[in-house]
């Protein structure tokens, strides 16, 4: 996120106003729990964080969303509850924001509630009469959400974690992306930056100290 700061012109900080707060947050986590070896990579996503921000209340969700998604199938048991009641939780106010029934799952939530059918058993009997609302998802559910995940991810009994952090990110972004400007595909196949400027020079230098190719 610094080097993100940097390239948006902005004042050095791990925390820019260029990017959205909480994917933000996601970032500097997976940035802290990737081995040193696997770090470098996650340069590759910097410039498709530039610009990537808003008002929309569904992007916390939306973050949580993938952050609860990714962790649920590979987390210990007692963080699985967790991420469980998380997937519903933010399917839940999506479906509120976006008028949608409730109870309306994305595929890609039903496929990893599938995968843990226990939690997902024990978090709708948690759920029953539980009213979550936008405001206290974003404020409370939404950053709890992401920090138990990545943390999850990065504890799980997996042989390496540093490819399921990436790709949480990077998935994330998309999922953002796709959200603030659905017909302009993906920003992070191609690594381009995002619609806010990043000065080539500062790109150049990021690319040299990472030892990206630019």
């Amino acid at each position: 996120m610094e080097f993100a700061s940097y390239l948006a012109g902005e004042r050095w900080s791990d925390h820019p106003s260029c990017t959205h707060p909480l994917l933000a947050g996601l970032a500097r986590l997976v940035n802290d729990h990737t081995s040193d070896a696997a770090r470098p990579r996650l340069a590759e996503l910097i410039p498709s964080v530039i610009g990537l921000t808003g008002d929309d209340s569904r992007l916390d969700a939306r973050i949580a969303l993938c952050s609860a998604r990714a962790a649920l199938p590979v987390v210990a048991h007692e963080r699985q509850l967790a991420m469980a009641v998380s997937v519903l939780s933010a399917e839940h106010v999506l479906a509120e924001l976006e008028g949608r029934p409730a109870g309306d799952l994305d595929e890609r939530s039903r496929q990893a509630l599938a995968q843990v059918p226990d939690a997902t058993r024990w978090a709708y009997t948690f759920g029953r009469g539980v009213r979550v609302s936008p405001k206290g998802f974003r404020r409370y559910a939404a950053p709890n959400t992401v920090q138990l995940a990545v943390r999850g991810i990065a504890q799980a009994c997996v042989p390496d974690p540093d490819p399921l952090l990436r790709d949480l990110l990077a998935d994330t972004i998309d999922d953002c992306w796709s959200l603030l400007r659905p017909a302009a595909g993906t920003a992070t196949e191609s690594a381009e930056p995002a619609p806010a400027a990043v000065d080539p020079a500062r790109w150049a230098d990021a690319c040299r100290l990472t030892g990206l190719s630019a």
